[in-house]
Parts: C-alpha cells; sequence; structure tokens
C-alpha cells in the first residue's frame, strides 16, 4: 500500500473517529504487510530525500486507521535520551498494544503534539502519563513484548493507541487555559 500525504486520512473525516477493531494472531499476509507499510512510512518520512521525493510528512508513528483501515496496528520509530544523556533507540510494529499500566505522575510535550492527520495548528499541553506498561504483539521481533515506556516514548505509544479509541491529541487540550501548569508534571 503506497502511504504519503495524499493517502493519510485528516481529521476532517469522520472515519479517523472510529474505533479500531483487535486483529487475529498470527497475523494473516494483509495485516501484516499493512504493518510493514507503517512501519516502512515512518522510517522513510525521517529521511528528508525520500521525504520530498515520495512526499511524506516526518513522523514518529503511525496507526492503521491513518489509511483508513479501523484495525489495532501501529509502527513507531522513536529517538530519545535518558536522563543521563545516553541515545535511545526504539522500533516496533505492533498488533493490539494495550496499556496495562499507567503512572499517576504526568508529563507533556513543552511544544506540544502534532499528528499526521491533523494538518491545523492546536496550541496547549497535552497531558498523558509520565510511564506506561503495553503488552503487544511486536512482528519486528515475532514475539509478544512487554514495553515500559516513559518519557518522550511513553507519550508516543500513548498517542497511537488513542488512535484505536477515535481520540485525537487536541481532545486533551484544556480549552479553558491551553497552556495550563500541571503541578508535579514532567515537562519534556
Amino acid at each position: 500500500m503506497t502511504i504519503n500525504q495524499n493517502t493519510i486520512i485528516k481529521d476532517d473525516n469522520p472515519l479517523i473517529r472510529q474505533k479500531s477493531l483487535p486483529v487475529s494472531l498470527p497475523l494473516c499476509n494483509e495485516d501484516a504487510q499493512l504493518l510493514r507499510d507503517l512501519f516502512q512510512y515512518v522510517k522513510d518520512s525521517t529521511d528528508p530525500e525520500k521525504a520530498e521525493k515520495e512526499n511524506l510528512r516526518a513522523a514518529v508513528g503511525i496507526s492503521a486507521i491513518q489509511v483508513g483501515i479501523p484495525k489495532q496496528l501501529t509502527a513507531v520509530v522513536v529517538n530519545d535520551i535518558d536522563n543521563d544523556g545516553n541515545d535511545l533507540h526504539y522500533e516496533y510494529m505492533l498488533a493490539n498494544p494495550r496499556i496495562i499500566s499507567s503512572s499517576v505522575q504526568k508529563s507533556y510535550l513543552e511544544n506540544g503534539e502534532g499528528c499526521l492527520s491533523v494538518i491545523d495548528e492546536h496550541e496547549g499541553f497535552v497531558v498523558r502519563s509520565a510511564r506506561v506498561k503495553i503488552q503487544a504483539y511486536d512482528l519486528l521481533t515475532d514475539k509478544n513484548v512487554t514495553i515500559r515506556a516513559r518519557g518522550y516514548f511513553a507519550i508516543v505509544l500513548q498517542h497511537e493507541i488513542d488512535h484505536f479509541k477515535g481520540i485525537l491529541f487536541y481532545d486533551y487540550i484544556n480549552s479553558k487555559d491551553p497552556f495550563a501548569k500541571v503541578p508535579g508534571a514532567i515537562v519534556i
């Protein structure tokens, strides 16, 4: 499947709000190929030459509903830095990911969030759990995995999993005070 800015559905399309269904495991060939295509989009989108040539917008994640397929499939490629300044790199092709626990402590990105399906700017803090634990099947390793994520990586995973519920990042922005500080939250 060709995935680019022309094929990614936008937030004015009611389909983006549809709930996604779990997929059967082991993955059928069609679902496995879709997951590979999603993953390839994310990887290619950060290569400036490929992005320009193929009409890609930079991304760290994409879910199947964003190409009009309401299935619980998502691909993420995230670069982050740990508390000691060490580089971290995460790559997953996830089927049926679900959050099994999350921290009470909150976090948010200082500059807000973005989304391939959202063209208009929506300024404000998107408050999420600072840490999450997720269970899923990962096609990249062909295993069931438990992922413990914190910081930016945790935010990315929560953002993608929200797509399965038809939730977009700006649904979390405080409409009365979009930049209200959250006491005790980690600002990333």
